[in-house]
């Protein structure tokens, strides 16, 4: 029902949102506070709503779905599984770094069990893009075959939010994103195929040395 507001209600609802459930307790925070805040009616976002758990979830499906169409779009045209990966690693950094109070929302202020429950929590067509690239790493032998893809997406993503949540306590002095890259060489290797990689270090180490002529 949210697409029959009027944008320009729309719009001071999300800036609404955002602003106050990225510096409020969840559980302290309510309708009637974005219905104040925004010049909005109480009616009107219940209405539209139900709730305040569904408000800020229907909000956050939207922003994460921005966050999905800006890794399809960087995406074409990568065929190597490892940039496909960095790209991604660094899109998330980069996407929270940016936008500082979704992050603050997703990984630190909503209740997750609650969160959990929603429909908006699954983000199917995001996870689905990374399961997909995931299993065929595992099936191409590159990634780790001894767990779950999910497993390995677990991995990634607890990576990118632990990394977002002690940059906001430690006072965000340096660029997230910056440190993309060397972040992710840490993660690539916990998620690569260690019989692979016992493999290459077998063979570089039984190369005949070349003579020198």
């Amino acid at each position: 029902m949210a697409d029959n507001l009027h944008p320009d209600v729309h719009e001071r609802l999300e800036k609404t949102v955002l602003e106050i459930f990225s510096n409020s307790d969840f559980h302290k925070a309510s309708i009637r506070d974005v219905a104040d805040k925004a010049g909005v009616s109480f009616t009107t976002i219940y209405k539209h709503y139900g709730s305040k758990e569904r408000l800020v979830f229907a909000f956050v499906d939207v922003w994460m779905g921005k966050l999905t169409d800006r890794i399809v779009d960087h995406l074409q045209g990568i065929e190597d599984l490892k940039e496909k990966l960095r790209k991604v690693f660094w899109l998330q950094l980069d996407y929270y770094e940016r936008h500082v109070g979704l992050g603050r929302i997703v990984f630190m202020t909503l209740p997750m069990n609650t969160w959990m429950g929603d429909q908006t929590f699954a983000q199917p067509r995001m996870m689905g893009l990374m399961i997909d690239v995931l299993r065929a790493g595992q099936k191409e032998g590159i990634l780790n075959p001894n767990v779950r893809a999910g497993t390995l997406l677990d991995f990634f993503m607890g990576f990118v939010q632990r990394s977002f949540f002690m940059w906001i306590l430690r006072g965000q002095k340096e660029s997230l994103a910056a440190q993309a890259n060397t972040m992710f060489e840490m993660v690539w290797r916990g998620m690569t195929n260690p019989e692979a990689e016992a493999s290459n270090n077998g063979s570089r180490h039984t190369q005949q040395p070349q003579t020198i002529k």
